[in-house]
């Protein structure tokens, strides 16, 4: 804690050399339940109200995070006082006119069920406070600034109170600065389905997608996130004037609000350890609003096989392979309706090869739903009447397709369809440029999203071991496996682990590929087997881009997953980091072996472990390894082998 007293002096003093003509400077402190987060807020306001500066540190453990960041909006607007019938202009620089009027301490901690997430149990718990600032002239203007520090890390957003005579309040940008301690390294890419790199804060050819993960040292990790966007242009980050620094970009010239107005969350979330921001990133659902689906029991996860064929015939056919291979969902792609880039294909009618009434009729013969992908050319001009029609077909969900996002006009339309298809009883998944901020609390029948680089692109072994920690923080990722595509540039074992390693409640298989195509080998009982949500997630190794291990829950029985980068390691999995100390179980594997007399490489084998046991997997370059463990019974553990101590699978 000495430390932690002197790095605030320091970073006092800083604040103060780069705020001009300072005569008050108030500390605010904010810290999480755990005491590990911190928060410090200084406000400093300037001779003859010239300037008013608003600055804020982040600390984890005592150990800096964020070093003094500006906070600041641009903001142009008009405001007519009609009492006294005169015009002011709203400079836009209209923090400086700021006075901090009031203070407010806030706090919050709860318990909530997410029946769709990766932990069923969800702890909600913050210490905040909110400063309300008022405008020191005749425009009545003011702005409140809320900080929430939870133990997963610190949030805050901008708050526009609402105005009596002001018609909207115009925000040009969002200033905001996030500077990093020196040597920081950032896991960059500029869009929502690039590759990642590990970079300095220097020389970006464009601006950062979010969450930004950076690596501050060996042993202190942040991520910068957003959450609660549902209305407002999404956030990106640029390289800032000073050294180490991004600052929040927005798409838009001008974006145009209403008070009482709300902007999206800042979240800064830190850590020890990559797998722990992983395993914290519940903090993106926490800043969201309660469901606000009183009845759920129509939003159902699941595993989705898609039929791009288009005829009844091999539709029946997937409906059989679905059922049989306990998979929920069958998806029809695109071109159902006709050309999808055309806004002439309407998309209440189905193509003649397809009867539509039949395959549905079908597949809840079979216990098989339908969804249907949809264009956002047809989104655009038809949603209104497709998802009551929808509705009424019995569709079970809706994909949408080539989703643009970026700014307020498809923030908002995207999600007032997520919000039509609820009420209509429609699942989704949104594809493309969407990331998620965490509205799937509010609205769970939003499923899961892209806004991934997939596995249909067939990106790379370590690119794979890179989205743990860096887009997958945000929340579900439709990853759309590839198993028996042979294109693909890894193993099947790594292919196997991808439903562990990258969570979604709807879990896309055998993206390209067709029933006639799956071959019968032993370790598709894996795909059949392996649940959609959990009720926990415990991250095994986070070595990230080299090699990851994640183990997860449901009911009594774990799943895990093991993938290598481009390079062969050994993993070592300790299971006393999930598994209960002592108990027998029976733990299937499916691993990658060259001898297996199978067409995909892969062996499958029990073996009777004890929780608490040490295991150890060579993986190949680009190889994998998943696993099942199950509590031990007289029934399930006959003529299963002791695995030694000594084995290496």
């Amino acid at each position: 804690m000495e430390n932690l007293k002197v790095m605030k002096k320091i970073l006092s003093v800083s604040a103060a050399i780069i705020a001009a003509c300072i005569v008050n400077a108030q500390e605010y402190t904010v810290t999480s339940p755990d005491g590990l987060q911190e928060i410090l807020i200084e406000v400093s306001s300037g001779e003859g109200a010239e300037t008013c500066g608003i600055r804020y540190s982040t600390f984890y453990d005592g150990r800096p995070v964020i070093i003094s960041s500006g906070m600041d909006l641009t903001i142009d607007n008009h405001v007519w006082e009609h009492a006294m019938g005169k015009k002011f202009s709203q400079p836009e620089k209209w923090f400086d006119r700021l006075q901090l009027s009031d203070t407010t301490m806030t706090c919050r901690d709860t318990v909530w069920h997410n029946s769709y997430g990766e932990r069923s149990s969800v702890r909600d718990a913050y210490r905040g406070l909110v400063l309300h600032f008022t405008s020191d002239d005749a425009t009545g203007y003011g702005i409140d600034i809320e900080f929430r520090a939870y133990d997963e890390g610190i949030a805050f957003r901008y708050m526009l109170p609402m105005h009596p005579t002001a018609i909207y309040h115009r925000i040009k940008a969002d200033n905001t600065e996030f500077c990093f301690p020196e040597g920081s390294l950032a896991w960059y890419t500029s869009w929502a389905q690039g590759e990642y790199r590990l970079r300095p804060f220097k020389g970006w050819e464009d601006e950062c997608e979010r969450p930004m993960t950076v690596k501050i040292s060996d042993s202190l990790y942040a991520s910068v996130g957003e959450a609660g966007q549902t209305d407002f242009p999404r956030m990106k980050l640029r390289l800032g004037a000073r050294p180490n620094t991004v600052i929040a970009s927005l798409n838009d010239d001008g974006t145009d609000v209403v008070t009482p107005y709300r902007m999206p969350w800042r979240v800064v979330m830190a850590a020890p350890s990559l797998g722990r921001l992983l395993e914290n990133n519940d903090i993106f659902l926490n800043l969201n609003d309660a469901c606000a689906i009183a009845d759920e029991s129509w939003i159902k996860p699941g595993k989705i096989m898609r039929e791009t064929r288009l005829n009844t015939e091999n539709a029946m056919a997937v409906i059989d392979f679905c059922a049989a291979r306990n998979m929920q969902y069958i998806l029809f792609d695109a071109k159902w309706y006709g050309p999808e880039f055309d806004f002439r294909s309407d998309a209440t009618q189905v193509i003649p090869k397809l009867d539509m009434p039949e395959i549905i009729a079908y597949g809840k013969e079979k216990g098989v739903g339908v969804w249907l992908y949809v264009n956002q050319h047809a989104l655009q001009t038809q949603a209104e009447e497709l998802f009551p029609l929808f509705e009424k077909w019995g569709v079970a969900g809706v994909k949408f397709g080539f989703v643009q996002f970026c700014n307020q006009h498809w923030a908002e339309h995207v999600h007032r369809l997520v919000r039509l298809a609820a009420k209509h009883h429609l699942m989704v998944n949104i594809h493309d440029e969407y990331r998620p901020t965490g509205y799937s609390r509010t609205y769970p029948n939003l499923l899961t999203q892209e806004g991934i680089r997939g596995n249909e692109e067939f990106p790379s072994a370590s690119h794979d071991a890179i989205l743990p920690f860096t887009r997958m923080l945000c929340g579900a990722g439709d990853y759309t496996v590839c198993y028996f595509d042979p294109r693909i540039k890894n193993t099947h074992a790594h292919q196997l682990a991808f439903p562990v390693i990258f969570f979604s409640p709807l879990q896309t298989l055998y993206w390209y590929d067709t029933p006639a195509r799956v071959k019968d080998v032993p370790e598709l009982e894996f795909f059949d087997n392996v649940p959609v949500v959990w009720d926990d997630t415990r991250v095994i190794d986070d070595s990230i881009g080299e090699h990851v291990v994640i183990a997860r829950r449901s009911g009594d029985r774990w799943f895990a997953g093991a993938i290598s980068g481009d390079d062969a390691c050994r993993v070592m999995i300790p299971t006393g980091e999930f598994l209960e100390e002592g108990v027998e179980y029976v733990m299937k594997t499916y691993t990658d072996d060259d001898s297996a007399d199978t067409p995909t490489g892969v062996r499958a084998a029990s073996w009777l472990i004890e929780g608490g046991d040490m295991l150890k997997f060579d993986l190949k370059a680009k190889g994998g390894a998943a696993m099942q463990f199950i509590p031990a019974t007289k029934e399930n553990m006959k003529g299963v082998r002791k695995l030694s101590a000594k084995a290496i699978l």
